[in-house]
């Protein structure tokens, strides 16, 4: 690969910076830029219903200030934004935002096209970089400045000229600010405030992307804390960043950049927009929600958020996209499963969530608990526990959580996929519990001989032969046990044994493990469930001698 055909931007020398020292601690004012930036960067645009629903959903969501569009650019994107004003359709504390460039014809347009709302923002730009000066416009530094010094002219003439009761914002951006020599950035937007005149009562916005992501955030974050310490005017703008994703690191861009003075993120639903995408509000947000910041906009309902972006869109959301793929809250490694499982038990005794490799609670966006631990050839004894203890009421001895794990991985393996929490179920039954063959218990007979010892009879069904098994000792189990050997010789002895209830619908049931241990000395496991412990312990017991004659 050619990489010495590449240069590394310089960094800008900030020794007494202070953002690294400073903590999120709000949430800045959000613009969602779905409509424009976002809705540019699709294959299919989105058509005039898929606009208008995708604005209502934005206003469900919580955004106070949504770009609807560059309406000279195209006649959907005037006709858009008129249809939201001439129906009402913008609630009165929803501010829109229209995108122009520094040309008399488009700026008159982008005016037609708001004229009315109740309140606006206009956002003009023009491209400050050397390169886009040198190689694109052949502009030098002063034409820059004067074309941005003459767009910000004719967006204050006309709101002077303006009498309608639409309430107005002024918004400037320096296309490519982060390219831009940070010296020449403070000059262009404080020449363009100078025509303006903003107040701390009425304050301008100065918005600073990073139209093409070139460097680590820490340097954006600098550029960030120059200009704002460094313009005449910042008692009275606000600091805006719109950050790109061509090097993945769009949202951490925007984290450091609000550490460093940003009051306002310009952003997309999952990161949406030209190449790599823009900063991803949802995951900036979640990102704020997981240290205990409210991100005053609402995605409780994950999936439904989902499910309106990629019908709108044709966009497709991926198994690990941060805090809403289908694959982030579910943990298929062993030692993960180990840890959520001892963690949720702990929720379970305070308040506070606070469980390993699980940052919130997946309930906050929506989801349940049930994907959290899946079961595959990479998965632990202890998910496999947790699977079936919170789904069937299950809570198997450790022979059997070892025992079975060995199960469940050669049938991943063989599958070449996870087990649902059904087949899990299922799987268990057919290894322990229904093992019917050779021996099936068709009845028995129980008495107590007093001082524990007890007289049972067993009824086997062998091939098409009733095989009467009749034993006395100790308990039950020493009693079937003994009766075993004198019946069938065959000799074996109980070494664990544990039973429980569970509950499977509105039926009430028992289920019963035991570990047998023949006269070799080796270990074999059966189950068995039923609404009587007494005929549970027995079937596990004939379920453990057919595992272990097989």
């Amino acid at each position: 690969m050619q990489f010495n055909k590449y240069w590394m931007p310089k960094k800008i020398d900030m020794p007494n910076r202070t953002w690294p020292n400073n903590k999120l601690t709000h949430a800045p004012i959000w613009c969602s830029v779905d409509l424009r930036d976002g809705n540019q960067a699709l294959e299919v645009p989105m058509d005039m219903n898929q606009k208008i629903q995708f604005f209502d959903y934005l206003v469900k969501l919580g955004f106070k200030t949504i770009e609807v569009g560059y309406p000279a650019a195209s006649d959907i994107e005037f006709d858009f934004t008129r249809y939201l004003i001439d129906n009402d359709l913008i609630p009165k504390d929803v501010t829109i935002q229209v995108l122009t460039m520094a040309r008399e014809d488009v700026v008159k347009k982008t005016f037609e096209a708001v004229k009315g709302a109740p309140s606006a923002i206009i956002h003009l730009y023009n491209s400050t970089s050397p390169l886009q000066r040198e190689v694109v416009f052949g502009f030098t530094k002063e034409q820059c400045k004067e074309l941005a010094v003459k767009g910000a002219k004719m967006v204050k003439a006309e709101i002077d000229a303006d009498e309608s009761n639409t309430k107005w914002q002024l918004e400037y951006s320096p296309e490519n600010f982060s390219e831009t020599e940070p010296d020449y950035a403070v000059e262009i937007c404080d020449a363009v405030l100078d025509v303006w005149q903003p107040t701390p009562d009425s304050k301008a916005i100065i918005n600073l992307p990073e139209t093409v992501e070139m460097t680590t955030p820490n340097v954006f974050a600098d550029l960030i804390e120059y200009f704002a310490t460094h313009t005449k005017y910042r008692d009275s703008i606000i600091i805006s960043i719109h950050t790109h994703n061509d090097r993945g690191t769009g949202v951490a861009a925007s984290e450091l950049a609000l550490l460093a003075g940003a009051e306002r993120v310009e952003g997309t639903l999952f990161g949406n927009g030209e190449r790599t995408g823009n900063c991803d509000i949802i995951t900036l947000a979640m990102n704020m929600f997981m240290n205990g910041i409210d991100p005053e906009l609402d995605f409780s309902d994950i999936d439904d958020v989902i499910d309106m972006y990629e019908s709108s869109t044709g966009m497709r959301i991926g198994d690990r996209q941060p805090w809403a793929g289908r694959l982030v809250f579910t943990a298929f490694s062993g030692t993960h499963q180990n840890a959520i499982r001892k963690g949720m038990e702990n929720v379970k005794e305070n308040n506070t969530w606070y469980v390993p490799y699980l940052p919130i609670d997946p309930k906050d966006v929506g989801r349940n608990y049930d994907p959290i631990i899946r079961i595959n050839s990479q998965s632990g004894k202890n998910g496999l526990a947790f699977i079936l203890e919170k789904n069937y009421g299950l809570h198997l001895p450790k022979a059997f959580q070892k025992d079975y794990m060995q199960i469940v991985t050669a049938e991943s393996e063989n599958r070449h996929s996870d087990l649902l929490p059904q087949e899990l179920f299922d799987l268990f039954d057919d290894v322990y519990v229904n093992v019917m063959t050779p021996y099936n218990m068709i009845g028995y007979r129980e008495e107590s001989l007093g001082d524990k010892k007890a007289h049972v009879t067993v009824q086997l069904k062998y091939a098409d032969e009733i095989i009467e098994v009749i034993g006395d000792g100790i308990g039950l189990l020493d009693a079937f046990c003994n009766g075993l050997e004198k019946t069938l010789h065959i000799k074996l002895s109980i070494r664990m044994y544990n039973e429980h209830a569970i509950k499977s619908g509105s039926d009430s049931a028992a289920i019963t493990y035991v570990q047998v241990a023949d006269q070799d000395d080796h270990l074999h496991l059966g189950a068995g469930i039923s609404s009587s412990v007494t005929k549970s312990s027995l079937r596990a017991v004939v379920c453990a001698l057919n595992r272990m004659i097989r």
